[in-house]
Formats: C-alpha cells, structure tokens, sequence
C-alpha cells in the first residue's frame, strides 16, 4: 500500500507482519478458520484528524490487526449485534489515551522519529499474534459483530472479557461482555489482555452527521414518578448497566486508562480518572471523581461524572452545528452577552480570547427554551466547553450547568439545581453577604456527625451556612477552619437540593474531601501562593481558587463567614422552604418550581440535550442548562463574568438584604474560593 508520505519504521513493521500474519493463514484450516487479517500501523499518524491526515484513512475501518511501537491490538471482535464499532473506533480511542508529548507530536503535525528497525517482530512473537488472532476470530460467535466470542477452549486469550481491570480489580460487568472485545499482545513480554470497546459516536465510518436541528432539539417532558416523594434521583447508583472496564482501560478507555482510588484519605473514600481532551486552549487534563464513604460507591459516581464530562466536552451526537452570525440569527437565539463578558482589558492582554462580535460566524446548537416551550439556538462555546474554534473564543466556559439524570428532567433539574448553588455563592461572595449560620452541633444525622468527627481529627472544625438569596431553593455552604490557623486555614465547597438535610450533607462530603491534602498542598506552593495574594492577576487556574484560602493571611477576606449573621438549628433556618416544597411523587412538579422561580425573577431557563450514544445505551441523559443572567462561575482573576454583571448589584435588593442595590465601592474585588 502506497502513503501521502514517507514510510515510517511502523509502516515497514507492518509490512512484515502482514506478510507473516498472511502466510501463516493461507497454510490454515481454510473454510471454518479466522478470517483473512488486515495489517495497519497504528501511532504514527493522526487518527483523530488534527495533524497530518492518516495514510490508512480510507483502510483502517477494515483493520483486524493494529500494530503499535509495543504491542499488537487484535479485534474488535465479537459483541451484541447492535455495537456497530470498527477499526478506526479502535485507533481513535486508542490515540485519545496517550501521553501528553506522544498525542501533541502525534496532533501537531510532528513527523515521526525512531529506531530503523522498531518495533522488533520475532518469529515467537508473530507466533504469538497469530495464535492469539486464530483464538478470537475462530468459529461461528467469533466473527466481528456476533455476539459473545468464543476460542476453541470456550475462552478468551489469557486474560479475556473476565479480565479484571483497574485498581481494585474490578471485574468485567455484563454490559461489558456484551460488548465487542480487543484484545492487546505486548511484543516485548507476550502478555496478552482484553479489554471491551465502546462504539466512537464520532468514528467517519460509523457515523454519518446530519444537521442539527431546532425540531430534534425541541423537548417534550413528561409526568416523571419517583420512588418516593422525598428523593429526587429516579434509580439507584448500581442499577445503571455501566461497562467499567470499557471506560476506563488502557486501550480503548472511553474516559481514561485507569481509575484509581486514595487510601491515604482519612475522610471519605475518593475514586478518580483522568484523561486528555483537546479544546481551544489546546489539551485538557479532564479529572473525573467520586467522593463518597465507600469506594464501590465513589468509583461508580466517578464513572457517572466521567461520563457526564465525556458528553459535556464535545458534541458528540452525529450532527453538525449550525454557523452563522448572531446578527444573522437574531431573534431564534441566545444573545451571548446575557451571559456575560469579560472586560476589554482582558480581551485586550489574553491572547486566548477575543471580543465577541455579532457579525462574525460561530458555531451554534440547538436547545430548547422551557420559558418559552420552543427550540432556541445556544453558541456552541457555552453549550460544550471544551469546543469552539478560534471564531467564537469570547469566552472561557466550564462544567456549570451541566447535569446526568436517568431521565431529561432529573437531568435538568440537577443542572438548574448546580447554576443556583454556583450564583449564590457568588452573590454571597461578592456581595459580602452576612449569612445565617446552620446549627450542626446537635446533629442527629450518623452521617454527619461522623464527618464532623472525621474532620475534627485532622483538627478542623467544619460549619455549615445558608447561602440563599432571591430564589427559595436551599442552598448550602460548607466551609472548613483549621483550629490552629496553619496552612489549609480555611476550605469552602457547597450545595443545592430540595431537602436541607441531604444539601448539608452534600456540601459537608465535599469539603471533607479536600481537608486531608490542603494543607500540604498549600506547603508545596506556598511561595507561589503569596505571590498570588499580592497580585491577584496571578490566580489563572480552578486550583489557584481553592489553594489561595489556605493561606492563613487570606482569611480576613473571609469574615462574613467567620462571623454569621445568626445560628438556628437546620429545621429553623429553613422552615420557610417546607410550605413550598412539592411532594407529590411526581419529579416534574420539582423541575416546574425550580423553573417557575427562575422565569419568575425575569430569566430564561434553556436545555441543550448533551447525551451521547454511549450513554443512552447506559438509560442516561445529560443536559447542559443555561440560565442567561445568573452569576456563572469562572475561574482566573481576570476572567470574572460575574464582577460585571447587573445581577451581583440588583439580587441583594430582590433577596431583602438591602434596600438599594449593590454599590461597586462595597464588591468584595477578591478572588472566589469556590473549589
């Protein structure tokens, strides 16, 4: 096969083996034996279509062989007869899971350097390929797309679709086995594994885009009974029929490599993952996390965050996103500057942004308006965060709003419920607001005496306040005091639900999380953290936020905290909210209060319909929400929306806590804490 460019080591390695590989099936069985392998080199070039194109584009779909710098990948193999998955499925997935230097020289257009010579193909090595390939593809539920492959043995390779996987060794799911199979052969040990292969919603085989549409965005919800009227989730953690070895393995991880967990943490039991996506502002570490009192049930949350970042990255739903100007589109969209802008100076000195400009064609997708009952088109920078080109770079957005549910109106009630905690902790922030301190000390709850017991141990005490302002819902704050003012002096995390008792409990599990590394970590970058208190210019990253706090000089920006407007016991400082709180069993009276009050203090309430394939095979939606108006939380200093917009001068008057609006003289101009 001839390439657009000079052949590579890779490309004479694959040369080779397809020669081997092709040999030894033409000596086979013939009729009844594996299928005919097809030979493609996989890692030096670009399959994700940034760099330069793939020389194997138009092939790689057929491949049953990918051969890298270290191992062989044979498959997919296998699977129900709906995981419509290919080759190029594979090496997209593949390439997604490299290191950071290998995916930029890999994105960038570097040309490919190496041994003459490498990788090494030994006769017992192309043995080993062989005969693993011969097991996998042999007999009649072994062929690509049949379910359930078998070997002559009735097993997979050495470690087949029971291969356990990640730290704990967690076993394959039944969802995973019902999925197609890769499995890897390492050239340098033979050790063979195999790992399930989720289909790539954006595979240019598989997957043929369509235009995005206003009617295929238009929602229709629906009566949404829930399991009783005091939960808000429809189903239980472990009922969703989640393939973990498919989302996170070293090969074809859809969210990662792995997933680990920390048992140096004394607080709560925290699962992580992590994995690299490319946005605008070039590779992302994207960290996907559960901290719950249990590692089964925090790498299960961990799973189910991944996936909701996974969906609210990129758009990854088959469709093309409508571009034009917002001049062009005035009256069927969103004016982008409802949800605010950062200020000339910062479009004038960060080269990563630029001003909007209604005249100027940006990508645009379609949501739907539950104000207005109607389709509405969103820019697509607001909608996805880590998408975009360089047209529509006005400004930077993160996860806010961003919600996984078993249904469209859990998944949107939660992402209303994440814009309401985030704005009213800026208003508080911004604002100084003097909140009412929720009474812990009589805690009957086991949960969340143990966590103030937990947090006492490290020699924190942990309070709780009510961070409402305009709107009914319970909001909660959690802020964590180191007792002797070392560094990690103070920690801040919060939470918004429609029962106090499980939002305090929230806010209080989060902060709990961080309190056992802050105060090392303030010890790490202590000197660089100071520099930060003297130039809050300096304070660019999420984690500058968080880690600023634990300088013990930086809690006099704290006071209003330190020093509450009142105490009352819980069942007190929320009574207001329980006259107004539905419970008829119906989740959709829960998302129509949350709605009525948002449409009520004058702002639309807008649903972007995020979920990927992956996850509607799983029974899960995720939204994107969007609230044109509240305060959205950024992170970097120069990069504050909210310190700009009317809403931080006008909701202290609308909340009763003051009978003008807010002054600028009286903006506490110092950074937010929220983690």
């Amino acid at each position: 096969m001839t390439t657009a460019t000079a052949p590579t080591p890779l490309d004479a390695a694959r040369a080779r083996l397809q020669s081997a590989l092709s040999a030894r099936h033409a000596d086979g069985p013939g009729e009844g034996g594996p299928p005919a392998p097809y030979v493609v080199p996989l890692g030096a070039a670009d399959v994700l279509g940034f760099g330069h194109p793939d020389p194997y584009a138009g092939t790689r779909p057929a491949a049953t062989v990918q051969l890298t710098s270290r191992a062989v990948l044979i498959g997919p193999w296998g699977g129900g007869p709906d995981a419509a998955v290919c080759g190029q499925c594979l090496a997209m997935r593949w390439q997604r899971l490299r290191s950071r230097s290998e995916r930029e020289a890999l994105e960038l257009g570097h040309e490919p350097q190496g041994a003459v010579d490498w990788p090494v193909l030994t006769e017992y090595a192309v043995d080993a390929v062989w005969a693993t390939y011969s097991a996998v593809f042999t007999g009649p539920r072994s062929t690509p797309g049949a379910p359930g492959p078998e070997g002559p043995t009735g097993s997979a390779p050495s470690a087949g679709p029971e291969a356990r996987t990640g730290p704990e060794g967690a076993a394959a799911t039944p969802a995973d086995r019902a999925l197609p199979q890769v499995t890897r052969v390492d050239l340098v040990t033979l050790a063979t594994a195999t790992f399930p292969l989720l289909p790539e919603p954006l595979c240019p085989a598989c997957v043929h885009e369509v235009p995005d549409t206003a009617e295929a965005a238009r929602m229709t919800l629906a009566p949404t009974p829930k399991p009783d009227p005091g939960t808000y989730r429809l189903r239980t953690l472990d009922s969703y029929p989640l393939p973990t070895a498919a989302l996170a393995n070293p090969v074809c991880g859809a969210l990662g490599s792995d997933i680990w967990i920390n048992p140096t943490s004394t607080t709560t039991a925290p699962v992580a993952g992590t994995h690299f996506v490319r946005g605008y502002a070039g590779l992302n570490d994207v960290t996907w996390s559960g901290q719950a009192n249990r590692y089964a049930t925090s790498r299960t949350l961990a799973h189910l965050e991944g996936l909701e970042r996974y969906a609210g990255t990129h758009r990854r739903r088959g469709t093309t996103p409508v571009l034009d100007s917002y001049r062009n589109l005035t009256g069927q969209a969103l004016n982008p500057a409802d949800c605010g802008f950062y200020t000339p100076r910062t479009y004038a000195t960060d080269p990563l942004v630029s001003p909007f400009d209604p005249d100027r064609p940006i990508p645009w997708v379609w949501g739907h308006s539950l104000r207005d009952d109607a389709p509405i088109l969103v820019p697509a920078r607001l909608a996805h965060y880590s998408a975009g080109v360089d047209a529509d770079n006005f400004v930077f957005e993160c996860s806010n709003g961003c919600a996984t549910g078993g249904s469209l109106e859990e998944a949107i009630l939660f992402g209303l419920l994440e814009l309401v905690e985030r704005d009213a902790f800026l208003l508080a922030w911004y604002g100084r607001a003097r909140l009412t301190e929720i009474d812990l000390t009589g805690a009957t709850a086991p949960a969340v005496r143990s966590m103030l017991d937990r947090a006492a141990l490290h020699g924190y005490d942990v309070h709780a306040f009510d961070t409402r302002m305009d709107l009914a819902v319970p909001v909660v704050t959690a802020l964590a005091v180191r007792r002797d003012g070392g560094p990690g002096t103070l920690s801040f995390s919060a939470a918004a639900g429609f029962d106090p008792s499980d939002t305090v409990e929230a806010a209080l599990s989060e902060v709990l999380t961080y309190i056992p590394h802050l105060p090392y970590q303030v010890a790490e970058r202590r000197a660089e953290l100071e520099d930060m208190e003297r130039d809050f210019t300096k304070v660019r990253h999420l984690k500058d936020h968080a880690q600023l706090y634990g300088l013990p000089s930086m809690a006099r920006h704290a006071a209003e905290y330190l020093e509450p407007a009142a105490v009352l016991p819980m069942a007190e400082a929320f009574a207001d909210w329980e006259p107004l709180r539905p419970r008829t069993g119906d989740l959709l009276d829960d998302l129509r209060l949350l709605r009525d009050g948002l449409t009520g203090a004058g702002y639309d309430v807008i649903a972007v319909d995020q979920t990927t394939p992956e996850q509607h095979r799983m029974g899960l939606h995720t939204v994107s929400t969007v609230v044109p108006g509240l305060l959205p939380l950024d992170f970097g200093w120069s990069r504050q929306r909210a310190l700009h917009m009317p809403r931080l001068r006008t909701a202290p008057r609308a909340a009763g806590r003051r009978a003008d609006d807010l002054p600028e003289a009286e903006i506490k101009a110092v950074p937010h804490p929220f983690p």
